[in-house]
C-alpha cells in the first residue's frame, strides 16, 4: 500500500508542477505583450477601415445624388466623376498600406517592450535598431500630420450635407413661420466649386430640395460621410498614440545601448583586473 500511495503522491505533485510551470509560462507569454501597441494597432485598423469604407460608398451616393438632382448634362461634373474614382483608388492604397503598417509597428512593440528583453537575457541594442526606431518615429509623424489633413478634408462634404439637412428641416418648419415659401429656400451646389457655374440645373429649391433629403442615397451618405470622418479622427488618435509608443521605445532603445556600453567596459575592467591578479600570484609563486 504505501509503495502505491507514494506513487499517487508523486504522479500528484508533479501534475501541480505541470500546472505551476503552464501558469508560470502563460503569465511571462501576457507580461511579453505591448498593450499599448496592441490598442493603438486596434484603434488604427478600426479608423482606416471605417474612413474607407464608408466613405467608399458615400463617395458613390454622393455622385448618384449629382447626376440625378444638380447635374443633368454628364460634360459639367466629368471631372468630378472622375477625381471620386481616383480618389476611391486611393482609398484602397490607403487601406492596404495601413494594414501592413500597422503589423509592422505592432511587431516594433513585440521586439522592444521591456517585458520581451527581461524574457530574452541575450537580447542586444544595434546601431541598426536604433536607426528603425528612429525612422518609424519620423514616418510615423508624417503620417499623422497627413491624417490631420485628411480628417479636416473629410469634414467638408458632411458640412455640404449638413447645410442641405438644415434647409430641409427649415422646410418642414414652414407651416409655423408664413413670411417665407419652400420655393424661396434653395441649396445651391455650384457655390462649392465641384461643378462649373453654368451646370443646370446647379440648385434645388422647395419640393425637389425635400424630395432629396428624403432619398436614401442621401440619409446614407450624410451618415456614412460623419463616420467616416469619425473614422479619420480615430486614425489620427491612433497614430499620436503609436508615436508617443514609438519614442519611448527609442529613448529606451537608447538607454540601453548605454547600458550596454557601461556593462562591456566594466566587464572588461574586471577581466583585466582578474588578469593582474593572476599574474601577481603567479609571480609571488614563482619567488617561493
Amino acid at each position: 500500500m504505501k509503495p502505491a500511495m507514494e506513487t499517487a503522491a508523486e504522479e500528484t505533485t508533479e501534475q501541480s508542477q505541470e500546472k505551476k510551470g503552464c501558469f508560470e509560462c502563460c503569465i511571462k507569454c501576457l507580461g511579453g505583450v505591448p498593450y499599448a501597441s496592441l490598442v493603438a494597432t486596434i484603434l488604427c485598423f478600426s479608423g482606416v477601415a471605417l474612413f474607407c469604407g464608408c466613405g467608399h460608398v458615400a463617395l458613390t451616393g454622393t455622385v448618384a445624388i449629382l447626376e440625378q438632382h444638380f447635374s443633368s448634362n454628364p460634360s459639367d461634373h466629368v471631372l468630378l466623376t472622375e477625381v471620386i474614382q481616383l480618389m476611391q483608388y486611393v482609398i484602397y492604397g490607403i487601406a492596404s498600406f495601413f494594414f501592413l503598417y500597422g503589423i509592422i509597428l505592432l511587431a516594433e512593440g513585440f521586439y522592444t517592450t521591456s517585458a520581451v528583453k527581461e524574457l530574452h537575457s541575450e537580447f542586444k541594442t544595434t546601431a541598426c535598431g536604433r536607426c528603425i526606431s528612429g525612422m518609424f518615429v519620423f514616418l510615423t509623424y508624417i503620417l499623422g500630420v497627413a491624417w490631420l489633413g485628411v480628417f479636416g478634408f473629410s469634414a467638408i462634404p458632411v458640412f455640404m450635407f449638413y447645410n442641405m439637412w438644415s434647409s430641409c428641416e427649415v422646410i418642414k418648419a414652414l407651416p409655423t413661420n408664413l413670411t417665407t415659401t419652400a420655393d424661396q429656400i434653395c441649396v445651391d451646389i455650384r457655390q462649392f466649386g465641384i461643378i462649373p457655374w453654368n451646370a443646370l440645373p446647379g440648385k434645388a429649391c422647395g419640393q425637389a430640395l425635400e424630395q432629396i433629403c428624403n432619398s436614401n442615397e442621401f440619409y446614407m451618405s450624410y451618415h456614412l460621410f460623419i463616420v467616416a470622418c469619425a473614422g479619420a479622427g480615430a486614425t489620427v488618435i491612433a497614430l499620436i498614440h503609436f508615436l508617443m509608443i514609438l519614442s519611448s521605445n527609442w529613448a529606451y532603445l537608447k538607454d540601453a545601448s548605454k547600458m550596454q556600453v557601461y556593462q562591456d567596459i566594466k566587464a572588461k575592467e574586471e577581466q583585466e583586473l582578474q588578469d593582474i591578479q593572476s599574474r601577481s600570484k603567479e609571480q609571488l609563486n614563482s619567488y617561493t
